[in-house]
């Protein structure tokens, strides 16, 4: 199964700090905001993203949520008007995501998917989401972490 994605910054940025950008080739299509992508320009563009397989696209900011900043909103326009998955790592957008009634994962749910998708073994994915807690400058609980690693058995 294919799945259509558009990536807030947050997976882009941590999931390349770990080494592990390239799992986003799991996905079907990546759409990236231009928004979001002047947003990693601006603090360097994460290592692996050249060899990245993804369609910059342009948005309208879809409501007024002051809660969401520039990329988050922009990514979440993308995914209502294309009908696909929001990939981020931040709680509002996330919440904003649930209220629009879209389908949306982190860098977690990324390692997942290459998980099942077969590009990972399970103690390697497992691995991958502890560095993201460890390694990352992404905050994630243990117990977030843990539930990662419990989706890798079901």
């Amino acid at each position: 199964m294919s799945v259509t994605a558009v990536a807030d910054a947050g997976p882009l940025i941590h999931l390349a700090e770990i080494g592990s950008i390239d799992l986003l080739d799991v996905l079907g299509r990546l759409y990236v905001p231009d928004t979001v992508y002047k947003e990693i320009a601006d603090g360097g563009i994460p290592a692996g993203m050249a060899g990245l397989s993804y369609e910059r696209v342009s948005s309208d900011r879809v409501g007024d949520d002051e809660s969401l900043d520039a990329g988050e909103a922009a990514a979440l326009a993308v995914a209502i008007n294309r009908d696909a998955v929001l990939l981020t790592d931040d709680m509002a957008a996330r919440d904003a995501a649930d209220d629009a009634g879209v389908d949306v994962h982190g860098s977690i749910g990324v390692i997942a998917l290459a998980y099942a998708r077969g590009r990972l073994e399970r103690d390697e994915a497992a691995e991958r989401m502890r560095r993201l807690q460890h390694e990352t400058s992404l905050y994630v609980s243990q117990a977030v972490v843990e539930r990662g690693i419990e989706m890798l058995d079901s």
